[in-house]
């Protein structure tokens, strides 16, 4: 499981299109999205750079990651 710090999610839908596309990458994801904190807690088999490219791609900033 990844936990990343996300910037620039705000609302219901960018969380939406977090979790779309990590589940793009990997349709077995688990992804809870925290907005107030901008946390993003993924459980995926794919690996943490292509979760992070996802996410970027998605239009949003990866502060983080652990």
């Amino acid at each position: 499981m990844y936990e990343l710090k996300v910037d620039g999610m705000t609302c219901g839908g960018c969380a939406a299109s977090v979790k779309r596309a990590l589940q793009a990458l990997d349709a077995s994801a688990q992804v809870d999205v925290d907005l107030p904190g901008k946390t993003v807690k993924v459980k995926t088999a794919a690996q943490l750079d292509a979760v992070k490219s996802a996410i970027e791609d998605a239009g949003y900033e990866v502060l983080g990651a652990r």
